[in-house]
């Protein structure tokens, strides 16, 4: 797609709230084919805002449930975003992630890119002078999940003790397990909860059910804390 849009006489710019050092890593970690951006201070979103063009919402810096010390957002890390613009600076297309519990917080999925591009050239097309709405139902690349189901990846995944998010590592690769991995893990879980009810008296195993979802609650309480919902 993006020798389609260099071929019309366009370009993709990719920008990061990350500082421009991690951009240039991801450059080569990805082996990314368009320029990306770092923009910690939010001075291109606060210019992109100033035009009128687009409003990008951002979470503060959390750490991703500490999971990603080696990085830090000093204004706050981006929701996901897509802006088109034309030479005139006529906004042919616009997507933002209004993050809530629907889309796990921004985590969800984001509008197919071929969609994307198709809405574009139809822009093009129509010759208009008015710029783009924002696109509220775009067609997405995946489904998306429950808010309860992405709660059950993070506690599967944090091995049943505490929540653990899915940052991308320092060079640019994902954590070794995958979300699916993590609700595999729940199976078993539950298996060894049930046998131990046969196996052991029903009240103890009551009060170790109660004292280890008390043990979960400030895990969860973090997530609602540091994960955006509008």
């Amino acid at each position: 797609m993006v020798a389609d849009i260099r071929e019309a006489g366009g370009e993709v710019y990719g920008i990061t709230s990350e500082p421009n050092s991690l951009a240039v890593e991801a450059e080569d970690a990805w082996n990314m084919t368009i320029p990306v951006v770092g923009d910690p201070h939010h001075e291109i979103s606060r210019d992109l805002k100033d035009r009128g063009w687009i409003d990008v919402f951002y979470n503060s810096d959390y750490g991703h449930l500490r999971a990603r010390d080696w990085v830090s957002h000093p204004k706050g890390y981006y929701q996901p975003a897509v802006v088109a613009i034309d030479s005139s600076q006529r906004v042919l297309y616009r997507w933002r992630c209004v993050p809530k519990y629907s889309n796990m917080s921004g985590a969800g999925a984001r509008p197919e890119p071929r969609y994307v591009w198709q809405q574009i050239k139809q822009a093009v097309a129509t010759f208009s002078r008015e710029n783009a709405c924002y696109d509220e139902k775009p067609f997405m690349g995946s489904e998306e999940l429950s808010w309860f189901k992405f709660l059950l990846v993070m506690v599967g995944h944090g091995w049943f003790i505490r929540p653990k998010a899915f940052p991308l590592l320092r060079d640019g690769s994902k954590d070794k397990v995958s979300p699916r991995d993590a609700m595999r893990r729940w199976r078993f879980f539950l298996f060894a909860w049930l046998l131990a009810s046969v196996v052991f008296p029903i009240k103890w195993v009551a009060v170790v059910t109660a004292l280890w979802m008390f043990s979960l609650l400030p895990g969860l309480r973090e997530i609602h804390r540091q994960f955006q919902n509008e």
